[in-house]
């Protein structure tokens, strides 16, 4: 039993921190967009805190990267974690919403730069025949944080207010850092000798010819990586416009609109279930291509549908396809990228998907103002299916060799 447990004690605390931390980012968010509605009642207030999350990626990855692969992992995930906390403990006595938005764009600095940090750090500690298998979990506890953080969200709203929703979420984050504490610390003689290298432009300028050169000799990862990428930029293109298409081309009541949120949640969980059972017996390039194709044809279902049942239906297929696409395709670039410049090509390449999100979504933002909500959001979904139809011959064209240690 013990020979069993041992391998896992490490990555079971590192997914307990990380769905503390999913759900508390959950709650924060619902939170946020109440008291920001509540601040000024307008609409457009809100949708300005999802434009300063990409912002904030563009703002940091430009540099963050080679900051990272220079200094100890897991102390930066324990600061960024209580440094976020903090911040957002400040949130609820402010007044002045300019105020709100330049803090809560450094806590999606923070959040910038905790994604490619720990995915080095997982990339370090699981060993490569059990990163499919922690992905899975992963995925697993992402979909449970999507469930259970706006259940705990409505929650405290009833016996509190979005204030104290704010506050827990803090504590939940503190929480997470004091998690990660307890982690081995896997740089502990190795980082102090890196750090010679002084941090200035002239790194900066070094690190980027770096990336470039390490994707020029690996064209077919870095394909693979982009063309994933841009099935993501299509998901918040298309996202972004979900609820304007819900209330003026499906009709539907605020509580049906709810009840369609509910249905994809439903879906995440379903296909975070069923991606963990069967896991060990799907390739990785299938994964990545398989779901993806699914989480196209869920969008299709979605943009041509008219009615509730449809749009039910498409939803919860994209949804279902996502805990797929994500494990393989964390499992393919922790197998292919190296740990030592993880930091640097996670947030160059994050900094052009950003880049491309924030493009994409004021192109179809506008688009849809001046044509058609649905006609908009069928060109999403057709343009995703062509990219994921790239994307799954490109995975299956004679490159075993970056699948045969997975």
């Amino acid at each position: 039993m013990n020979r069993l447990v041992e391998p896992w004690k490490y990555p079971f605390i590192l997914l307990f921190g990380i769905g503390i931390s999913n759900v508390g980012g959950w709650i924060y968010l619902i939170a946020l967009n109440l008291i920001v509605l509540d601040m000024t009642g307008s609409p457009l207030a809100v949708a300005a805190l999802y434009i300063i999350k990409p912002l904030a990626a563009v703002v940091t990855n430009s540099w963050s990267g080679s900051l990272i692969d220079r200094v100890n992992k897991r102390n930066l995930m324990v600061y960024l974690d209580m440094s976020r906390a903090i911040v957002i403990a400040i949130l609820p006595s402010l007044s002045s919403l300019w105020t709100i938005y330049v803090l809560v764009l450094f806590i999606n600095m923070g959040s910038a730069m905790f994604e490619p940090t720990s995915m080095t750090y997982i990339t370090k500690l699981i060993p490569a025949k059990h990163r499919k298998r922690f992905n899975s979990l992963r995925s697993l506890v992402d979909s449970g944080g999507f469930l259970i953080g706006p259940a705990i969200a409505g929650i405290m709203f009833i016996i509190g207010s979005p204030n104290f929703a704010i506050y827990m979420n803090a504590i939940a984050l503190f929480l997470s850092g004091v998690v990660t504490l307890f982690m081995p610390d896997l740089e502990k003689n190795h980082v102090a000798d890196s750090n010679q290298e002084k941090f200035s432009f002239a790194v900066l300028k070094k690190d980027w010819s770096v990336v470039k050169e390490f994707s020029q000799r690996n064209v077919y990862i870095m394909v693979i990586y982009f063309l994933f990428s841009c099935v993501m930029v299509m998901t918040a293109a298309i996202d972004s416009l979900e609820a304007a298409f819900s209330k003026e081309v499906l009709s539907l009541s605020d509580g049906k609109y709810g009840f369609l949120v509910s249905i994809a949640g439903a879906g995440i969980v379903v296909g975070a279930i069923v991606n963990a059972c069967f896991v060990k017996k799907l390739a990785t390039s299938m994964l990545i291509g398989g779901g993806s194709l699914l989480l196209s044809a869920g969008y299709i279902v979605y943009a041509f549908s008219h009615d509730f049942f449809g749009a039910a239906f498409g939803f919860f297929i994209l949804s279902f396809a996502l805990a797929f696409a994500n494990t393989g395709f964390y499992t393919f670039y922790q197998n292919n990228i190296p740990a030592e410049m993880m930091g640097r090509v996670g947030s160059i390449y994050g900094l052009i998907e950003a880049v491309l999100v924030i493009i994409s979504t004021i192109i179809f933002g506008a688009a849809a103002q001046l044509i058609s909500i649905q006609f908009i959001v069928i060109v999403g979904a057709l343009i995703m299916f062509l990219v994921t139809m790239l994307l799954f011959v490109y995975l299956f064209s004679s490159k075993a060799k970056f699948y045969s240690t997975i």
